[in-house]
């Protein structure tokens, strides 16, 4: 027994063991050091890389360059029109419908060349010049004042240019053209009150303190308050709405400014915060339609509606992610923009005619079958792990609008809905009170949803303040003016 013991440890045991000198073995342990520096500096490098590589990205489409178009091409074209046969079809201005000044312009008493007194005349040619006159209309009103005999109170007329009837405080006032004019430069095209006011004197001669004209747009928004409330409960009954929202400044302190953009009308709040409370201000706690929005968890608190998450972020963070991952890391990323862009073209093919709709659904089946397995699997690189547990929260919520056709499957509507915002912040900051901000938000709602309902904001601002009872512009749709009016009529009981 004792002898099979020892012939079994003589077998585990090496027959032959090399004894490495010690100098070799040294430099061996050097080597090894010396490679685990190197390993650990290009780790490092690695690491600064990509951070940069991803601060690249980012850059490219941040909202500090709007304009910005990415790398400039090294020998761009000539500006311009090309010359000879290139030049293209030749325009000008029409001719104006209404001619307002008729100025005759004689020959000159000598020829400009030869300084020849000698001239004949042969025809007369026309000119046509459109010219701004800057000037300011002032206008008097003479107000009837009287007493009724029934009741004993002041009574007073009103003309329709009117926008007040203070006469004591309040007698020297702007008219409405011109603050509807201001109220569209500092709301719509985004310049501050100060550049708003150099462009009323400049181009007008009109000249007005910038705190008058922060009042004058508080007493517009003022009387567009019922509007913002029949624009507000169209949203709330709106089939499909895109919620988004973006930073804001009031008072220098942080705040969001949330957007909700449905097919016939766009609301804006500035709220403190971006959770599920501000989007409640909005939707109501019970909206129970179709939500289209870029994934932010506290929009899932509507759990009675139905979601469909933005494939268009989804496709930029999986490019961004196969730019800056190894080619074995980037496969998983591809692979998801590839099956997203995928669901896009089934949709355009449904809508084609080329799809029907027994079709549509078995491809729709295929392709959240697809997704099902690539998200059993495992990941190793960080960066897919996050994108999958994202995808595994998102995936009841991708592929809705081809269960619904019809439904859009990005939030470019309110994207395009938060640039108006982006500009103002970036010229003038965001708003010093909250009063003003209120003011903001009724005004932007209401220019807004014009410009969505292909309307001219201009004429409805001046009927704002030509109004002199409570008035909801026919640009909130009916069934939301009802609701606007009663609970108007409603806050007004004592």
């Amino acid at each position: 027994m004792r002898a099979s013991e020892g012939q079994q440890e003589h077998k585990e045991q090496p027959d032959v063991i090399d004894l490495v000198p010690k100098h070799k073995l040294d430099r061996a342990e050097q080597q090894i050091e010396k490679l685990q520096r190197e390993n650990e500096r290009l780790q490092r490098e690695n690491d600064r890389l990509r951070k940069e590589l991803e601060a690249a990205l980012r850059a490219g489409k941040r909202q500090a360059a709007p304009h910005s178009r990415g790398r400039v091409k090294a020998k761009p074209k000539r500006p311009g029109r090309k010359p000879g046969r290139n030049y293209g079809q030749q325009a000008c201005r029409p001719t104006p419908s209404r001619v307002d000044q008729t100025i005759r312009v004689p020959l000159p008493e000598q020829c400009m060349r030869c300084r020849s007194d000698d001239i004949e005349f042969q025809y007369e040619a026309a000119q046509y010049q459109e010219e701004i006159v800057r000037r300011t209309i002032v206008r008097r009103f003479d107000i009837a004042v009287g007493k009724c005999r029934g009741c004993g109170r002041r009574v007073q007329g009103r003309h329709p240019l009117q926008t007040s009837d203070a006469v004591e405080v309040g007698t020297v006032q702007l008219g409405a053209e011109a603050l509807a004019l201001a109220a569209i430069l500092n709301k719509q095209m985004g310049l501050s009150l100060g550049h708003t006011q150099q462009v009323l004197a400049y181009g007008f001669g009109l000249k007005v303190s910038g705190g008058g004209l922060y009042r004058a747009l508080a007493r517009i928004a003022r009387r567009a308050q019922p509007t913002y409330a029949g624009l507000v409960h169209a949203v709330r009954q709106a089939v499909v709405n895109v919620p988004d929202e973006t930073g804001w400044r009031v008072g220098g302190r942080l705040q969001w400014m949330h957007v909700v953009v449905s097919e016939q009308v766009t609301v804006y709040a500035i709220l403190p915060g971006r959770g599920y409370e501000q989007s409640v201000v909005i939707l109501g706690e019970h909206y129970r339609a179709f939500l289209v929005h870029d994934g932010w968890s506290p929009y899932y608190g509507f759990v009675e509606a139905c979601h469909q998450s933005c494939l268009r972020h989804l496709l930029v963070r999986c490019t961004e992610m196969a730019q800056i991952a190894s080619p074995t890391a980037a496969t998983f990323p591809l692979t998801i923009h590839h099956l997203l862009q995928t669901s896009l073209q089934l949709r355009d093919r449904y809508q084609q005619g080329e799809v029907s709709e027994h079709g549509l659904r078995i491809a729709t089946g295929r392709l959240e079958a697809q997704l099902d397995r690539l998200l059993e699997r495992s990941y190793r690189d960080p960066a897919n792990r996050r994108l999958a547990k994202h995808l595994r929260h998102e995936q009841p919520y991708l592929f809705t609008f081809l269960h619904c056709p019809g439904l859009d499957a990005t939030n470019h509507q309110a994207e395009q809905a938060v640039r108006w915002m982006v500009i103002a912040r970036k010229v003038w900051g965001g708003n010093r009170t909250w009063a003003g901000a209120q003011t903001q938000q009724i005004l932007v709602s209401i220019m807004r949803t014009c410009w969505q309902q292909d309307r001219d904001a201009f004429p409805y601002l001046i009927l704002l303040q030509r109004s002199r009872d409570t008035h909801i512009l026919d640009i909130v749709p009916a069934a939301a003016q009802a609701a606007a009016l009663l609970e108007s009529k409603t806050e007004s009981r004592p």
